[in-house]
């Protein structure tokens, strides 16, 4: 079988994770979006798994990076690279001919963002690259009939932001993107640690403690953990025990930032559209949506049903996906940039 008809593929190109999905296989693919570098050569030590293996444990010489944040391509060399590796690790064997490839992108990114996604994926071997807004990925992804009249908000929470869209009849009436989403709660973590208990924790720990303990509501029971980390008074290892309901408080300052913004979208948003988004509810996206209770706490906010997608993580995936099996009934809800736009 031709590389033609296996290897055309569609990425959710995440600030935290990057997901791949195969034309007629499905997603193939889920790492996070990591590299290794060496300071002084620039040589590439890991990408991907082995690269968040390494996070806050490598020597000096080596820096694991983010190649983007908030949502967009911070360094471009590491984003070619991961995407090279990502390309090669799906095909298989050096193909011919480069895949065509749709890519995620928030729905606020500027022109020359854009440009930047399309030459690393270029520079990685795409020979055709089509971009998509993450909100109508993610509702593709979440099974929203996106070409029906009927009113539709999605609320896509991922690494590095938070897309919001209101969608009718195939496109994006309204959107929004703030880049607040999964890794500030992680930072506002970290700072109530140090701030009240005096405690060091890193990134990898306030991201496990997050999944693990966080959740949007104060619960009725609480947990008692045990959070380890620097001392910041002994400098020496600590364990410091903290209630769950700590951890409502720690993480209330991002999640009113995004709720604002919900709150502006639905100011802006047609009464018909509005009165639609009632009926049906705000569908939930991401893998930040996945903070315990988020979905009542949004629903309570609001005063407008809110339901969590099946498959939450892989949504704007499975958008990217469908999209790359059925070009042409998506092309409305796509842009095409071939290489020598950008040569």
């Amino acid at each position: 079988m031709g590389f033609w008809n296996t290897t055309d593929i569609g990425i959710d190109l995440g600030t935290s994770s990057i997901l791949v999905y195969r034309k007629n296989e499905g997603i193939v693919l889920s790492e996070p979006s990591l590299v290794a570098v060496e300071h002084s050569t620039g040589k590439l030590v890991a990408i991907g798994e082995t690269a968040r293996a390494m996070l806050g444990r490598t020597p000096p010489e080596i820096a694991v990076v983010r190649p983007l944040q908030n949502g967009v391509i911070s360094d471009f060399e590491a984003t070619q690279r991961l995407l090279r590796y990502f390309f090669k690790k799906v095909a298989g064997a050096r193909p011919l001919i480069g895949p065509r490839v749709v890519i995620c992108i928030p729905s606020g990114v500027t022109e020359a963002e854009k440009r930047c996604v399309v030459e690393a994926a270029a520079a990685a071997g795409a020979r055709r690259c089509y971009l998509i807004e993450e909100p109508i990925a993610a509702a593709i992804g979440a099974g929203i009939d996106i070409a029906a009249g009927h009113g539709s908000m999605v609320l896509d929470i991922g690494g590095g932001t938070t897309d919001m869209a209101v969608i009718s009849f195939g496109g994006i009436v309204l959107s929004d993107s703030i880049r607040v989403a999964g890794d500030r709660f992680d930072e506002a973590l970290i700072r109530y640690m140090r701030r009240k208990h005096d405690l060091v924790i890193g990134e990898r720990s306030a991201e496990d403690i997050k999944i693990q303990y966080g959740r949007a509501h104060i619960g009725k029971e609480q947990q008692i953990i045990e959070i380890r980390g620097r001392s910041l008074l002994t400098g020496l290892p600590e364990s410091v025990p903290v209630g769950t309901n700590e951890l409502v408080g720690a993480m209330a300052e991002p999640l009113r930032q995004i709720m604002d913004r919900v709150r502006t979208m639905f100011e802006q948003t047609p009464p018909e559209l509005a009165a639609d988004i009632t009926e049906s509810g705000i569908c939930l996206t991401g893998g930040g949506a996945q903070l315990a209770g988020l979905d009542r706490y949004i629903a309570d906010y609001t005063g407008v049903p809110c339901r969590l997608a099946d498959n939450p993580v892989t949504c704007v995936a499975l958008g990217t996906g469908r999209v790359i099996e059925n070009l042409s009934v998506y092309n409305g809800a796509l842009r095409d940039y071939r290489h020598r736009e950008y040569r």
